[in-house]
C-alpha cells in the first residue's frame, strides 16, 4: 500500500517501490558509485601526472647531458611519472642503436622516432583509463531512469484502473516512487559527462605535452649525434 500524501518520504516512497523499480535504482546507485570512484582516482592521478610532468621537463631542460638525466632516473615503479617514462624509452633505442656499428644518423633517429611513437601511445592509453566507463554512465544512466519511471507510471495506472474514484492521494505515491528513478538517473549521469569532458580535455593537453616533448627530445639527440666523429663519416 502506498504512503498518504502526508507520509510520502524519499526512503519510505524507494521501499514501496516494485521490485523492477528497485532493481533500477540500485543499478543506477552503483553506476553513481563507480563513477565516483572514478572520478576522485583519475582526477588524482592526472593531477599528479601533469605536476611529475612540469618537474621533469624542468630537469630534463636543466640538464645539459642526456645520459647523466638518464642514470638519474628511476620512473619504472611510477604510474602517473609519464614523460619520464618516454624519455626513458627514447634515449635507451638511441643509445642501443648508436651502439650499431656503421649506422647512419638518420637511421638512429628514425628508430628512436619510432620509439617515442610506441612510448606516447602507450602513455595515452593510460590516461584514457576509466573514460569509457564514464562515457557509458553518462549516456545511458537517464535512459536507466526513464526505463524505471515509465515502468512505475505503467504500474501506477494499472493500479488506478482498479479502483471507483482516482484521487491526488491514490495517483501521487506511484507517480512520486516513479520519478524517483528518473532523479537518480540524472544523479548519476551529470557528474560522469561533466568529468569525462574535463579528464578529455585534460588528457588531450597532456597527449600534446608528450608529443611536444617527444620532438625536443629528438632535437637535442639529432645535435649529439651531429658532434659523434663516427656517426658524422658514417652519414
Amino acid at each position: 500500500m502506498h504512503a498518504t500524501l502526508e507520509q510520502m518520504t524519499v526512503w519510505g516512497l524507494v521501499s514501496e517501490a516494485s521490485l523492477l523499480v528497485q532493481l533500477v535504482m540500485l543499478t543506477l546507485v552503483l553506476a553513481s558509485l563507480a563513477s565516483w570512484y572514478l572520478i576522485i582516482t583519475r582526477s588524482l592521478a592526472l593531477g599528479r601526472c601533469e605536476r611529475l610532468g612540469r618537474l621533469f621537463l624542468r630537469r630534463a631542460r636543466q640538464t645539459p647531458e642526456l645520459a647523466q638525466l638518464y642514470r638519474q632516473g628511476a620512473a619504472e615503479g611510477d604510474d602517473d611519472a609519464a614523460l619520464e617514462r618516454i624519455f626513458r624509452a627514447g634515449y635507451a633505442e638511441y643509445a642501443q642503436l648508436r651502439r650499431e656499428p656503421g649506422i647512419a644518423a638518420e637511421a638512429v633517429i628514425e628508430g628512436v622516432e619510432r620509439q617515442l611513437l610506441v612510448a606516447i601511445s602507450e602513455e595515452e592509453e593510460r590516461l584514457a583509463r576509466g573514460l569509457p566507463l564514464l562515457a557509458t554512465v553518462g549516456s545511458v544512466s537517464p535512459y536507466i531512469g526513464l526505463f524505471g519511471t515509465v515502468w512505475g507510471i505503467m504500474n501506477s495506472f494499472i493500479g488506478l484502473s482498479q479502483v471507483q474514484q482516482a484521487t491526488l492521494s491514490t495517483v501521487a505515491p506511484g507517480i512520486a516512487e516513479a520519478l524517483i528513478a528518473t532523479a537518480i538517473g540524472l544523479f548519476a549521469a551529470i557528474p560522469a559527462v561533466i568529468a569525462y569532458n574535463r579528464f578529455s580535455a585534460r588528457a588531450g593537453v597532456l597527449g600534446a605535452r608528450f608529443y611536444a616533448f617527444g620532438n625536443e627530445l629528438q632535437g637535442r639527440l639529432h645535435r649529439s649525434l651531429q658532434g659523434s666523429p663516427s656517426l658524422v663519416q658514417a652519414a
